[in-house]
């Protein structure tokens, strides 16, 4: 529809600058050498053990590249694969709402009965209370996504913690989306289920290079599970894709070398998402909190009754912007006059769509 009405498109979550010189210049390289015939099932080693130098870093304990990483193409396969290794017919997997839309088809397809509990609006945070009440001897799997994908929330320490009691307490498992862990705002820490090793042992992290590195297209990323959940990904990993792009996982291994290449996404972003909310100070719109991830959503209901779904339509066709409504993330439609906007875009992209946007 932003293609058919010639709209500012801030819907989809991909950016619309160039990715680094240098990585592109490190594919054309690794291509150049001949590393074009496939990779590892598990991944380029060269890859995985900077991964696993790179998560000893970040959450101070080691990880083993050879049982622990496994490299896949982009982190929806990631999901699918860990979501079919260990969901059994009839089991239960506990989903917030709203959610990315690959969790509940994956679940079903795998004979999986998603068990959706929505988050607590407007802060869209988890009543433990409630996950807790949703429990039965069938739950198998919670899922969980920090930063949040569509609303820009995260996870918080006793978020982690009570999680950690449920899964202990109940022997579950915990996927965990974490594709947006270096997105993060306002001095906060990512709350991965990597912090906390009894956590660890229980979950399955999903990241990706894509939403890293500015290069969604590329399709990369990778899963870190304790060595007895990765041998079940591993089985269903190898008939799905087998293996990921080799000339891309070698420039990965050699460009996340150097730390900078990504330590500093946060704040980059950050300063995208100070730059758009601020531009639309003096409009009707109202920004809820963002700290984290590339999206963020605001309210119209200040000024208009429409439906989300109908409010996105009107706003890609009569004035040219287009966003997401947040009600598709939910299973029941939940809407809550939402949109959500994507503002990992250069300048000129925001300032064309703020300029319409501040005269609501």
């Amino acid at each position: 529809m932003a293609t058919e009405y010639g709209a500012i498109n801030l819907s989809q979550g991909f950016p619309d600058f160039r990715i680094d010189d240098q990585l592109i210049a490190l594919v054309h390289r690794f291509m150049k050498e001949g590393h074009n015939q496939y990779a590892p099932m598990p991944g380029v080693p060269a890859l995985r053990q900077t991964l696993a130098d790179v998560l000893e870093k970040t959450y101070g304990r080691p990880f083993n590249p050879e049982t622990e990483i496994t490299i896949t193409a982009g982190a929806t396969q990631a999901l699918f694969s860990a979501i079919a290794a260990v969901v059994q017919p009839g089991d239960e997997v506990i989903v917030f709402d709203p959610s990315y839309d690959s969790y509940n088809p994956a679940i079903r397809l795998n004979g999986g009965i998603p068990v959706h509990i929505p988050l607590q609006y407007p802060s869209f945070t988890i009543n433990w209370d409630e996950v807790e009440h949703h429990l039965s001897p069938r739950t198998r799997l919670i899922m969980i996504n920090t930063p949040h994908n569509p609303s820009g929330a995260v996870l918080k320490p006793h978020d982690l913690q009570q999680l950690e009691r449920l899964v202990l307490t109940h022997n579950l498992l915990v996927l965990s989306d974490e594709v947006y862990e270096r997105i993060i705002f306002d001095g906060l820490r990512h709350e991965s289920v990597l912090h906390y090793p009894a956590l660890a042992r229980h979950s399955i992290a999903v990241f990706s290079f894509g939403k890293t590195f500015h290069a969604t297209g590329w399709k990369t990323g990778y899963a870190v599970a304790a060595p007895n959940l990765t041998n079940e990904i591993r089985k269903i990993h190898q008939f799905i894709t087998f293996s990921v792009n080799t000339p891309i996982q070698m420039a990965l291994a050699e460009y996340l070398k150097e730390p900078g290449h990504y330590l500093n996404l946060g704040h980059f972003y950050e300063q995208k998402r100070n730059y758009f909310v601020n531009g639309l100070k003096g409009s009707s719109w109202q920004p809820l909190p963002c700290h984290g991830s590339y999206f963020q959503t605001l309210s119209y209901a200040a000024f208009s009754n429409l439906n989300d779904q109908l409010m996105a339509e009107e706003l890609t066709k009569k004035h040219k912007v287009a966003a997401i409504p947040v009600s598709v993330f939910y299973q029941n439609r939940t809407d809550n006059r939402l949109l959500r906007f994507c503002f990992a875009k250069d300048e000129q992209t925001l300032d064309k769509a703020l300029r319409i946007l501040k005269k609501f």
